[in-house]
């Protein structure tokens, strides 16, 4: 059941009791910047990509899906990013809350020290594991070419490819990458299965072996690269890396409805099944297509990320991110924010591989929040506040820190700063105790949701207000 909740907007209306959010008007289409056919490339600073591709006249970029970048860490538990690729092939699975006739990919090396080389990348329609399906594989190009070297700091976005997928479709992504990589950008926190094979050749026995037919067309160079079966993916991890987005051209005219959901763990999902693509933005987007019209839902959350403090092992602070994870996209119109909890209970408690974060008053976060706006305004893009949800219980919890998190609860339903307020708050919190998560949407840490919380959190928003 959701509880009832508060919206505000910052045109001075009233505080309107509702389970979600009050309709706000429609922001007008803005031009995408798309150029002309095959201008994707490699940018030379961090945050900065061409808007092109190989979309038709008349066609407009939205992305799919999307990740929030991280310099390398094993915070979650041992994974690829330390030691990164040499001779390997990296095949990742995605699933899109948006689709398309075309596609294209967007890579990131915003956290290596050298230039990257992608040696060669594909892209196909996910089938089961690391198997994709047959007749779907396309080649992926970037500026015609199909090797690219994205700078230190970086991103590249791939050229457009001709592969219709539907909402909710999972997509695969394959890179090659023939010289070591250094240390790799990640997404730490998947909730998915990314694979990994030696090479991208498969190795053919010697010529003249006895007892060993050659193969069919063994003369042609086959690559693990396009491999429609999942043999040579032996490997597995649970973070994506490079893999930054997916975006979409030709689903109709030019709309600006992109939403990314921007926060830390509750918004990346943690305690959600693992595989399953449950976090609240895909719950999210599960409501759009139900409702028949689909919307790219993009997350840009990060485990343990702050609004004040950057950490190692938990990403650059918020308002240091924001321009270049939530407004970057080609389609952006609406960011739901939710973050602040972990600036409250870190400074309380260690997490992670350093000590207690420095402490923030709530005029801290407010200042950050309204900084995250103040980005969005100037981009014309609007801003839902998201209340920050119950941690009574959790190993973090205080009674300072629930002062806080009240505190900034009620300038963030009351201060009219936002375009609308969602409160999650309330849409967890057990009635009989408002401090802390009701137990049939608690995962058990009593801070992250289950599956229920996360569905939950996506029905606290009305759908005609993002």
């Amino acid at each position: 059941m959701i509880m009832s909740g508060s919206v505000a907007r910052r045109s001075g209306v009233a505080l309107v009791s509702a389970a979600a959010l009050v309709a706000l008007p429609a922001l007008p289409a803005l031009p995408d910047g798309t150029g002309a056919p095959g201008a994707a490339y490699a940018a030379g600073r961090a945050g900065a990509v061409d808007r092109g591709g190989a979309a038709r006249a008349g066609e407009h970029w939205r992305g799919g899906w999307a990740a929030a970048p991280q310099r390398p860490t094993e915070v979650f538990g041992k994974n690829w990013s330390g030691e990164g690729f040499a001779r390997q092939t990296v095949r990742q699975v995605v699933r899109v809350g948006a689709g398309g006739a075309q596609a294209r990919i967007r890579l990131s090396n915003r956290y290596g020290t050298a230039p990257l080389k992608v040696a060669g990348a594909t892209l196909a329609r996910a089938d089961q594991g690391a198997a994709v399906r047959a007749g779907s594989v396309r080649q992926l190009t970037f500026g015609h070419g199909k090797s690219a070297t994205i700078p230190a700091g970086g991103e590249l976005l791939s050229d457009g490819v001709g592969l219709r997928v539907r909402a909710l479709e999972s997509v695969t992504v394959t890179l090659y990458f023939d010289a070591p990589t250094g240390p790799a950008t990640l997404h730490a926190l998947a909730g998915a299965t990314s694979y990994r094979a030696a090479g991208d050749h498969p190795r053919a026995p010697p010529s003249g072996t006895p007892g060993v037919r050659p193969r069919p067309g063994a003369g042609r160079r086959l690559r693990h690269r396009s491999d429609v079966g999942a043999a040579a993916f032996t490997e597995t991890s649970q973070s994506w890396y490079y893999l930054s987005g997916v975006e979409f051209a030709g689903s109709g005219p030019a709309r600006r409805d992109g939403i990314v959901a921007f926060g830390d763990s509750i918004t990346d999902g943690y305690g959600s099944t693992f595989g399953t693509n449950r976090r609240y933005p895909d719950a999210l987007a599960d409501r759009f297509a139900a409702a028949g019209r689909p919307r790219g839902v993009l997350n840009e959350g990060i485990a343990g990320n702050q609004l004040v403090n950057t950490t190692a092992d938990f990403g650059e602070k918020a308002t240091a991110r924001f321009a270049k994870d939530a407004l970057n996209g080609p389609d952006v119109g609406t960011v739901i924010l939710l973050e602040g909890i972990n600036d409250i209970g870190m400074s309380e408690v260690a997490v992670g591989s350093g000590g207690p974060t420095p402490e923030v008053s709530v005029r801290q976060l407010i200042d950050a929040q309204l900084e995250l706006i103040r980005q969005a305004q100037r981009r014309g893009v609007k801003v839902i506040g998201a209340t920050l949800t119950p941690f009574k219980g959790a190993a973090y919890d205080t009674e300072r820190g629930e002062i806080k998190r009240e505190a900034l609860n009620r300038w963030i339903r009351t201060s009219g700063e936002f375009d609308g307020v969602v409160d999650l708050d309330r849409a967890l919190s057990d009635p009989a105790d408002r401090g802390r998560m009701a137990a049939a949407y608690d995962q058990g840490d009593h801070l992250h949701p289950n599956d229920a919380g996360y569905r939950a959190m996506a029905r606290a928003i009305d759908l005609d207000a993002v």
